[in-house]
């Protein structure tokens, strides 16, 4: 969502305003967000929280092409380096978004599930010794069957990350994803324990929690018992304007 403020501190007094402790940015690529390195540390300095960046591009670490796969793998390193030196945890980044889709025509990938899972591993490798080299972490997204065909479920991504085996990578559960992906979300939830360490807000239709049918008791009584003390951060769209609903969804959270 847009935030109304011209600045990073103008939109961050008005998250606090409505109840929210920070802002999740949008890492672009091609060098752009790392070109914001100088704004963002000024924002820090001045006390703005941006604990994650989401990856905005269209390839990924998951990409079939050598080169836009190698492309995105630099990328990554950069927002990386840039979210840590704006005093943030990490950089949320799914295997691939939109590449393909077992789900939908033609139903067979270029590249098996099995080869795309260990370039995945690889890459994953790669950019955890780098985000464990600048104090940030990669968090995998899991996404649902229409928009990855690797990573759907949690325990997907626990398989991988536990493969993978570096500080520098985590899991993301994005409670929008879960509720297509997931039989029981709270189970889920506790079986990937502690390798979560980012969550991400989304309800049943993609817009703020509230104005679906998700079960969000079920989802923050898993997230505590799991010990969970991250951040929850909103991906969705929102259903009226953001000074209207942003105050309702942070009601909603508080526990």
């Amino acid at each position: 969502m847009t935030l109304p403020g011209e600045t990073l501190e103008e939109k961050f007094a008005f998250v606090r305003s409505v109840g929210f402790d920070g802002i999740e940015l949008s890492a672009r690529g091609d060098g752009i967000f790392g070109s914001r390195v100088d704004e963002l540390r000024r924002a820090r300095d001045a006390g703005v929280q941006m604990p994650t960046a989401v990856v905005h591009m269209d390839h990924f670490i998951g990409d079939f092409d050598a080169d836009r796969r190698r492309d995105a793998i630099e990328q990554l390193k950069i927002q990386l380096s840039t979210i840590a030196a704006a005093g943030g945890t990490g950089i949320v980044s799914p295997h691939a978004f939109g590449l393909f889709s077992r789900r939908l025509p033609p139903f067979v990938p270029p590249r098996s599930v099995e080869d795309s899972r260990a370039a995945l591993v690889e890459a994953l490798r790669e950019v955890g010794e780098h985000g464990e080299s600048v104090g940030a972490k990669v968090y995998l997204e899991p996404l649902n069957r229409f928009e990855d065909f690797v990573i759907n479920q949690l325990a997907d991504a626990v398989s991988v990350v536990e493969e993978v085996g570096s500080s520098g990578v985590m899991i993301t559960a994005d409670t929008f994803h879960m509720s297509i992906e997931e039989a029981h979300i709270g189970e889920s939830i506790r079986q990937a324990g502690s390798l979560i360490g980012h969550v991400q807000l989304g309800d049943s239709n993609r817009l703020e929690p509230g104005a679906g049918h998700y079960d969000w008791p079920e989802t923050l009584d898993a997230l505590e018992a799991i010990g969970y003390n991250g951040w929850l951060a909103m991906e969705c769209g929102v259903s009226g304007p953001v000074d209207q609903v942003l105050p309702k969804v942070a009601k909603l959270l508080t526990r």
